[in-house]
């Protein structure tokens, strides 16, 4: 045991002086993955002779590899009977094949070489070649098209949405602001799930009314509790769609719209209060401590306190579920971190070369969310969900 973990410290530090450590050390264990796979596939040692043999090793073959810490260049066995393919490159992340995708597409479209270089090297991608941007695009596409039709629960107690904005190159060549519209949701087993990825020119009662059709559609019938930002849109088109649901209006955001009303030097301090409207254990006391807020600084910041009495009974309306831990319903934050993240990704591209290349990235990291959301434990506790919808009905019933 001693004499092994002396050879991994030993391999570990020599890592240490390479110029990029861990895209050498990922590049080593996949050349230690290969020889182990390689060698089960022969059956046998390269060299040794035995029974079991079911091939023979033929040599190596070059390969580029493209990964998100880098482009390595690996050395593939070859083997006489059957080929060899390694397992890590058949089972390449989607979000990964869509990043090389759409600078290819780039590539196609008659962007600069000079800034297709730049770009790649921001993605950690090397030799960058268009011969490959058709197949890769199709495969993708097609995934992301069955898992953006693909059909949903007819119950998802709650339900946020929110929209991306990207400059995209349009079909007359021209650079413009393209929206693309997310649904997330917790199905009734408690599990976070990426209901919708919807592309439209822009954010109106309209477009959003179409985006809930769409749900309606592909199989959602309830939906006890909306979160989102204050989108007029977002709120008529959701009220005329799914009659008798609640809209909470994210905290987060109308805080922001609140403070902004407010001189620097007492942001902090006014934010502070604020705050607390929303920590109390009750409507009642949310509702007495903005009281409080009102009284005290009606005259002194009149514009953020006629923001805070015309917003404050929607941003409430979470403390009706008091099943429910008021911090994963009260604002948009889950929401904002998975935008956050696809930003920090589609940053890097400054203009996305069509509609389709912008999509395709987004959907494809929101597809494997998804999938990771399947395995893990519930978001919310199935019978809290089972108890919001029975009361859900029972008042839809009352109406």
């Amino acid at each position: 045991m001693r004499n092994d973990s002396e050879i991994f410290r030993r391999i570990l530090t020599g890592f240490v002086a390479e110029e990029d450590p861990l895209l050498s050390m990922m590049k080593w264990m996949m050349d230690q993955l290969m020889k182990i796979e390689a060698e089960q596939k022969v059956g046998a040692v390269k060299g040794e002779h035995s029974s079991e043999r079911k091939s023979y090793f033929s040599g190596y073959r070059p390969r580029r590899f493209d990964t998100r810490l880098g482009t390595v260049y690996l050395m593939i066995p070859k083997i006489r009977k059957g080929g060899y393919i390694p397992f890590f490159i058949t089972e390449k992340r989607r979000s990964e094949q869509a990043l090389i995708s759409m600078v290819k597409e780039a590539y196609v479209n008659g962007v600069s070489t000079r800034k297709i270089e730049r770009l790649a090297k921001e993605l950690g991608i090397a030799n960058i070649s268009a011969s490959q941007v058709s197949q890769i695009n199709k495969g993708l596409d097609k995934q992301v098209e069955e898992f953006r039709n693909r059909p949903l629960e007819k119950e998802y107690p709650f339900v946020w949405v929110d929209a991306l904005y990207e400059k995209v190159r349009n079909y007359e060549g021209r650079v413009v602001s393209s929206a693309i519209m997310i649904a997330y949701g917790v199905s009734m087993e408690g599990k976070r799930e990426v209901l919708a990825i919807e592309p439209f020119s822009a954010e109106t009662t309209e477009t959003w009314k179409a985006f809930f059709d769409r749900l309606k559609e592909r199989g959602v019938e309830k939906i006890a509790l909306l979160i989102s930002d204050t989108h007029y849109g977002i709120q008529r088109a959701f009220k005329e769609t799914f009659i008798g649901a609640s809209w909470q209006r994210c905290k987060v955001h109308f805080m922001r719209n609140i403070i902004a009303h407010i001189p620097p030097k007492a942001k902090e301090m006014f934010a502070a209060k604020l705050k607390q409207i929303w920590l109390q254990e009750s409507k009642k006391d949310a509702i007495r401590v903005a009281q409080n807020i009102i009284e005290e600084f009606s005259k002194k910041f009149p514009e953020a306190i006629e923001v805070l009495q015309n917003g404050l009974e929607d941003s409430l309306q979470f403390y009706h579920f008091t099943q429910i831990d008021k911090r994963r319903i009260s604002s948009t934050n889950v929401l904002e971190r998975i935008n956050k993240e696809i930003r920090r990704r589609s940053r890097v591209v400054s203009i996305f070369p069509s509609k389709e290349s912008y999509l395709r990235l987004i959907a494809s990291y929101l597809m494997e969310y998804t999938e990771d959301w399947e395995v893990e434990r519930s978001y919310i506790r199935p019978e809290k969900l089972q108890e919001v919808m029975e009361i859900y009905e029972a008042q839809l019933k009352a109406a």
